[in-house]
């Protein structure tokens, strides 16, 4: 199918949804600069073994192993700004076309673009938690140690901070895991935008919006399982795509 026709097609079903969903990965903001994990040659994956410098376990007991490996990640978080496909997935809301966007991304950056209704399934790095006290503190008091190449400490007990991030070994946070839930129970639809598709539990829900009888769109550079009973897949950036999405459902709406 070409190009043209996958975008009436699914133009066609984002315009008719009545509750259509996104689901987002690393993939929407590579174009903001922030790396994703991934995309053969330049994933961080190809670069470290996961478990050894992104897990919880890394963390307590070589902390300085930890982060610096997620300096640079943290710093170009802190730099970064959302690009026009999270702008484009904000005003999908602002019209009320999108009731929700479920991220395995940490860096805001859809917040930042003006989406109100954001399910952060792998936490964010907003805030950080003692491991020692259990302290909260604001991102600031992480960025600023990051900056100096030492290890972030709680300002009260000295222990490591952690950010509020969902590493290997940890559970996704109950609450916002159910919320996500709801939502694909109740989609129609759901747009898969920048995920590889292979990190559960996040993985698992288009194939659910699929046997509930919803549709699937997937836009990724890289080819997903889902692409066997995708409505329309698209491949490459999807932030022209998107924008283009959005523009064609406000016109519809007016």
């Amino acid at each position: 199918m070409s190009r043209e026709a996958n975008l009436e097609r699914a133009s066609e079903l984002l315009c008719r949804a009545e509750h259509a969903v996104a689901l987002t990965g690393a993939g929407i903001s590579t174009a903001s600069g922030v790396p994703d994990f991934r995309t053969p040659g330049e994933g961080l994956w190809e670069k470290a073994d996961p478990m050894e410098v992104a897990s919880i376990h890394t963390l307590r007991r070589t902390p300085d192993v930890f982060y610096r490996w997620v300096r640079p990640i943290i710093a170009a978080m802190a730099s970064a700004q959302p690009n026009s496909a999270h702008q484009a997935l904000a005003d999908l809301e602002a019209i009320g076309q999108l009731k929700a966007v479920i991220t395995q991304n940490i860096d805001g950056l859809h917040q930042m673009a003006g989406s109100r209704r954001v399910l952060e399934l792998h936490g964010h790095v907003r805030t950080a938690t003692c491991l020692q006290c259990f302290r909260k503190w604001p991102a600031e008091q992480v960025l600023e140690p990051i900056r100096r190449n030492d290890v972030p400490r709680c300002a009260v007990c000295a222990g490591v901070l952690k950010p509020d991030a969902i590493l290997f070994g940890e559970q996704l946070p109950a609450d916002v895991f159910g919320m996500a839930m709801e939502h694909i129970h109740q989609a129609d639809l759901i747009l898969v935008i920048g995920s590889s598709l292979m990190v559960m539990p996040a993985a698992k829900l288009p194939a659910l919006v699929h046997a509930n009888g919803g549709q699937v769109l997937v836009f990724n550079r890289q080819p997903t399982y889902a692409d066997a009973f995708a409505a329309a897949t698209f491949r490459g950036d999807a932030a022209d795509i998107l924008a283009e999405l959005a523009q064609a459902c406000a016109a519809v709406r007016r």
